[in-house]
């Protein structure tokens, strides 16, 4: 179980970088009138990184079942975000 939280760990770290270019990249091409990432994906980033945020402090603080389900979550909103707003 520690390794699954442990990737989880990582992933949910990775979502939250992507936050920060996403908001980096708004930032910059509002700044030089150049089309960035819409308001739509800000949010999708917003609510994908505070959900896995909370998730893997609910998996860190748990052991067993319940530790794999925050795991789960944060992996499964992750895949989520990724299909959608970078691949689809």
């Amino acid at each position: 179980m520690t390794l699954i939280r442990g990737i989880s760990g990582i992933v949910a770290g990775g979502v939250v970088v992507l936050l920060g270019v996403v908001v980096g990249a708004a930032v910059i091409g509002a700044r030089r009138d150049f089309p960035g990432p819409g308001a739509e994906s800000l949010t999708w980033h917003v609510v994908a990184a505070v959900t896995v945020v909370a998730a893997q402090v609910y998996a860190d603080r748990h052991r067993g079942a319940a530790a794999f389900a925050g795991s789960a979550i944060v992996l499964g909103v992750a895949g989520g975000l990724l299909w959608t707003q970078w691949w689809g």
